[in-house]
């Protein structure tokens, strides 16, 4: 019997749906017809086995207070042990409404007020945010950008942690650099952080969408003693385009971590789950591997398309092609156009709105970050309405 094919090539409609995605540039920015290609959430529908899920979940017409079945934390344990060759228990296993609430529940939980979280920019920018509007402090720890890619800079790091560092936040594949660290980066970071005893939150969101020739290695896996100081944050949010139902997975081997943690999550009030997220988590993660290894394949596909198209026709803009996460940096550092005229040039006279790279870190000045998971005719669209704009 030949494997069931899906079909990532018609997409979706989004318009006037209370997409965030599609709707911002017209009702907010006052833009119309632009093709949006900034927020990080896909324009595939859901695999059609989580649709119908929800679906007849939805036809039972009552919303009231859910309860986390048992099959929803086997999902998890299977999904990991299947797909990262992660053997975790059910007893490390707590959830919450987003990996982002999720990290500012860790910093509020693992650290003090005055004391300092490492960021390794430029990095994904609510990461700034869940230290500073808590009142902590942040320690940049940046890139390098070399031979054009990216890469730790460990020294650094050790220089700039002191008795008031607690936490290091990894970002893990990176979003907007698209790295997938190798085993060998992770060893090094993980061996600092011990012995500095700091505490590693990794966002792990991105960890499905990996290319060949790379993969994705959960930092917790590397020792039991790592394991013990690593709180492991993700979500099938982004690999089956669920990110409206608010539910992600938190992974905390340290029992002692772990109880801080739920109690925190108790005084924050936040025990109610969506009941949604919980029927679409778990049957993305029992029945949804092989739409993910298509959609992957279409992913990069998308990415050498766009690789190609740049080299070939806008060669005044240099496309960093990821290894993983469907974001990728363009470098228009060579249009030598001001930042704010960088964003107005795509926007108003091309019609296409990316993330301007400055906000994911200073680093990034003349960088922007564009969103790939659309249909190819999509982004033929967008690339040809930039290529026309510079011409």
């Amino acid at each position: 019997m030949s494997e069931k094919r899906y079909d990532f090539d018609s997409g979706l409609d989004r318009r006037n749906t209370c997409s965030l995605k599609w709707d911002f540039c017209e009702q907010v920015l006052g833009v119309p017809e632009v093709i949006p290609m900034w927020v990080a959430d896909m324009d595939f529908p859901a695999p059609p086995e989580v649709v119908e899920a929800v679906r007849k979940r939805a036809e039972h017409g009552a919303y009231g207070y859910p309860f986390i079945p048992r099959s929803f934390w086997t999902s998890i344990i299977n999904w990991m042990q299947a797909r990262h060759n992660w053997e975790i228990k059910r007893e490390w296993l707590s959830r919450c409404h987003g990996v982002v609430p999720a990290i500012n529940i860790c910093v509020q939980t693992f650290t003090a007020p005055g004391d300092k979280v490492i960021v390794q920019s430029p990095v994904y920018y609510p990461f700034f945010s869940a230290v500073e509007n808590n009142g902590r402090r942040v320690v940049r720890n940046p890139l390098l950008f070399e031979n054009g890619t990216w890469r730790m800079n460990l020294e650094d790091l050790k220089n700039k942690i002191d008795r008031r560092t607690r936490m290091l936040i990894l970002c893990s594949p990176h979003n907007p650099v698209g790295r997938v660290w190798r085993r060998e980066e992770l060893e090094k970071l993980a061996e600092i952080c011990l012995k500095q005893d700091l505490l590693i939150v990794s966002d792990e969101i991105h960890a499905e969408h990996v290319y060949k020739g790379h993969k994705h290695i959960p930092i917790a896996t590397l020792s039991p003693e790592v394991a013990a100081r690593t709180v492991t944050l993700t979500a099938p949010s982004k690999a089956f385009n669920l990110a409206g139902l608010t539910t992600s997975v938190v992974i905390i081997p340290n029992q002692r971590l772990l109880n801080l943690y739920k109690t925190q999550l108790d005084n924050l009030g936040l025990t109610v789950n969506n009941i949604f997220g919980l029927v679409a988590l778990e049957v993305a993660y029992t029945h949804g591997a092989t739409w993910l290894d298509q959609l992957v394949e279409y992913l990069e596909g998308n990415m050498d398309y766009a690789q190609r198209y740049f080299e070939e026709r806008i060669p005044q803009i240099k496309f960093l092609k990821p290894e993983g996460t469907y974001l990728a940096l363009l470098d228009c550092r060579a249009l030598g156009l001001p930042q704010k005229e960088l964003n107005e040039f795509f926007l108003k006279k091309a019609r296409v709105y990316f993330d301007e790279g400055p906000i994911f870190g200073e680093e990034l000045a003349g960088f922007e970050r564009i969103n790939l998971a659309c249909p190819r005719k999509t982004l033929a669209e967008a690339l040809g309405r930039i290529e026309r704009a510079i011409k």
